[in-house]
């Protein structure tokens, strides 16, 4: 999983997870300001393009459950123990579930952008109706290479053309057949039933104006996670800017943010 290790041995631990489409890279914004007071580890989800594809096969995890065990054993070979965990998008739902897997290994999960829902229905906010899913799963099925770069400037904005550049590369390294398939497992997929049972500390961090997660799952999560951190529930950060990925189109105030957080542990 190119695991990679910085920073303050003796500082807490804080582990980065990239979302759909991205790698460790997506981090290199914020790795450096963290480094003089944390130890900083960051890595490659399975699924991600990062790895040399030398036409071998290649096993990769599409589901939050597989991903949620791989970054277990990831945690268990490097003998992580009671980490800030800070998942990205889909990252965060996995986070969710490993920490209910392993309440040893997390003190702390700040969930960025994520979402346990994307479709819309009675009731609950996702952000897309069942047929935005669809004509997507097609597009990327049908041209990967082509939705790619039209899917990047979607999620990151295009207001931001650096950011949305280097997003597409990241998300084009992918291979198709995984992209596609972790997509479907994304788009479709329905963790809202284990918001309750997450135990660990919890700060939620949203855009205020995100195409892909809305501010309501934001306010959704938080109260579907009334009971975690010993029942003070979970706190919510709203950053004021734009697209899916702070870190790439506002790094200054999410490393701000993060680190308001991680000196408040």
């Amino acid at each position: 999983m190119n695991a990679r290790v910085f920073g303050n041995e003796e500082g807490e631990t804080v582990v980065l997870a990239h979302g759909y489409g991205g790698t460790r890279f997506i981090w290199e914004d914020v790795v450096p300001a963290l480094v003089a007071r944390f130890r900083v580890v960051v890595f490659d989800w399975s699924f991600s393009g990062a790895g040399k594809d030398d036409g071998s096969e290649i096993k990769y995890c599409c589901s939050y459950r597989g991903l949620a065990d791989e970054l277990v054993a990831l945690m268990d070979e490097l003998e992580l123990r009671r980490a800030t965990f800070v998942g990205h998008s889909m990252a965060g739902m996995i986070g969710c579930i490993a920490s209910v897997a392993r309440p040893d290994l997390f003190t702390h999960l700040v969930l960025v952008g994520a979402s346990p829902r994307y479709i819309n229905e009675d009731g609950y906010e996702g952000g897309f109706e069942p047929g935005d899913v669809d004509a997507m799963l097609a597009a990327a099925g049908a041209d990967f290479a082509a939705w790619a770069p039209r899917f990047a400037e979607a999620v990151v904005g295009p207001g931001h053309p650096s950011a949305v550049a280097r997003f597409a590369k990241q998300l084009g390294a992918m291979r198709p057949d995984a992209a596609l398939r972790v997509l479907r497992a994304v788009l479709t997929s329905d963790a809202r039933a284990v918001l309750p049972d997450v135990s660990a500390r919890c700060t939620i961090v949203h855009c205020a104006h995100d195409a892909v997660a809305p501010l309501a799952v934001a306010r959704y999560m938080e109260r579907a996670m009334a009971g975690c951190g010993g029942g003070e529930g979970a706190d919510t950060v709203v950053i004021e800017s734009s697209g899916h990925f702070p870190q790439l189109t506002a790094p200054k105030e999410f490393v701000r943010v993060l680190e308001g957080i991680l000196l408040d542990n």
